[in-house]
């Protein structure tokens, strides 16, 4: 009997997907509109074509069988690498990012549609090795994650190379990865964080010197305690071996952690520009710097907390269409919307994202097929996060880091990206119960 695609169609997926399309259009729209009420920006009318596109690629997608990119998710992961390298080489450098490359008068930022290519193959790769060591698996994906994130941390564009972690994460929990590997890589990028940002920190927010933090962020300190680190941790290591007494693997775990944070926040402390390092920093104090770092989040800030619980009204926003509020195109485009539908127009734009996710969890649950659950616990990671942290972003809860927000924020790249998912996830969804076709 054929399988009948339409029949099992998400519609409701659909439907979500296609509000908050049109939403990103209306308050683009909004956007554009100055003081006097006179239109003076028109990117709502490209946000058109990029919804229409990637409605209609999503559903294309969807009646595909997502199954057989399995075959070529090595080719794509290949694909991907290559991309990045030629971006960072040739691409177009804007606003201190080189993340774009050019075609006619379109910019695109490749390493969007890349996060797709890095589920599908992780995906293939978490199916193909359930019998191998954990933790050679685990290492194995982690270098599959690093991989493309380090060639996008060179660009340098920090938020989008953030998104690959958390996707990593989920689906090496998905894939029953041992919990504890999952918390070292967290523990890890926390600390990595924190000793990055003791130095601006201790500068910009506390503004008075604390000699701990001299010490942690003293060069020759660091390197000292990079070398002490390490040979506790192989110490630990032979101990473990040799001894096979539990309390050296916790050794070896915790120096090597303390190790790996040290020397990776020194190389961040390098190459990261001071922009970029007040980004993670002034959330905690945006008064320290309000008329530099601190503006967009003061602002932002608060046009949400105008908008009351009604709203001021389409249109009828103060914060943006005087002017105050930077990038409300792209990444604060929640607090346009905050500000003129208010806690009701919040209410149903998270009614919405809850929606999807909720039916990416019921894939997760319904599928019998492995790379198809993998495929969906990656697209949760990306969707889950993207959210998560724009709207904590916009309240001032989370540092800014550029990170857009699905479905709404301008601009064509990461909006097709986000819709190319849901069209594989449909796919998978439709076919959960279908055991028909085998990748080989």
């Amino acid at each position: 009997m054929k399988f009948k695609v339409l029949e099992r169609f998400d519609y409701i997926v659909m439907i979500c997907v296609l509000f908050l399309g049109v939403l990103g259009i209306l308050f683009l729209y909004s956007a554009g509109v100055n003081s006097d009420g006179l239109l003076v920006s028109y990117e709502y009318k490209r946000q058109i074509v990029w919804v229409l596109s990637g409605f209609f690629l999503m559903c294309i997608l969807a009646m595909l069988d997502y199954r057989k990119y399995e075959r070529y998710a090595l080719a794509g992961y290949v694909v991907m690498i290559v991309i990045l390298l030629y971006v960072r080489l040739f691409g177009k450098t804007v606003k201190g990012a080189r993340s774009w490359v050019g075609i006619g008068g379109l910019g695109i930022q490749p390493s969007e549609f890349c996060k797709v290519l890095f589920i599908m193959y992780l995906a293939r790769y978490l199916k193909r090795s359930s019998k191998e060591q954990p933790l050679i698996r685990f290492l194995k994906a982690a270098i599959l994650m690093f991989v493309p994130v380090g060639l996008i941390l060179l660009q340098p564009d920090l938020g989008t190379a953030t998104v690959f972690i958390p996707i990593f994460l989920f689906m090496c929990f998905m894939a029953n990865i041992p919990l504890r590997y999952i918390v070292i890589i967290l523990v890890a990028g926390f600390l990595t964080v924190i000793l990055t940002v003791l130095p601006a920190y201790q500068e910009k927010i506390l503004k008075k010197t604390v000699t701990f933090i001299n010490i942690v962020t003293n060069t020759k300190f660091r390197i000292l305690m990079v070398f002490c680190t390490a040979i506790i941790t192989i110490i630990g290591a032979l101990g473990q071996i040799v001894f096979k007494k539990r309390y050296y693997y916790w050794i070896s775990i915790i120096f090597g952690i303390l190790m790996i944070s040290l020397v990776l926040s020194t190389v961040a402390i390098k190459f990261l520009k001071p922009y970029q390092m007040m980004r993670l920093i002034i959330f905690m104090d945006p008064y320290s710097d309000p008329r530099d770092s601190g503006w967009n989040i003061i602002q932002s800030m608060t046009a949400i907390g105008s908008g009351g619980f009604w709203g001021q009204g389409f249109l009828d926003g103060i914060q943006s269409h005087r002017g105050f509020l930077p990038e409300q195109k792209t990444d604060f485009i929640f607090s346009i919307m905050s500000e003129e539908s208010g806690f009701i127009g919040g209410i149903l734009l998270f009614s919405a994202f809850f929606i999807i996710m909720l039916r990416i969890i019921h894939v997760l649950k319904t599928t019998t097929n492995t790379y198809g659950f993998f495929i969906s616990a990656g697209i949760l990671g990306m969707i889950f996060f993207h959210f998560i942290v724009n709207v904590g972003m916009v309240m001032g809860i989370m540092p800014i880091t550029g990170i857009p927000l699905p479905f709404l924020s301008y601009g064509g790249s990461a909006l097709i990206t986000n819709m190319s998912a849901m069209g594989i996830l449909m796919s998978i969804n439709s076919r959960r119960l279908d055991f028909t076709v085998t990748a080989t």
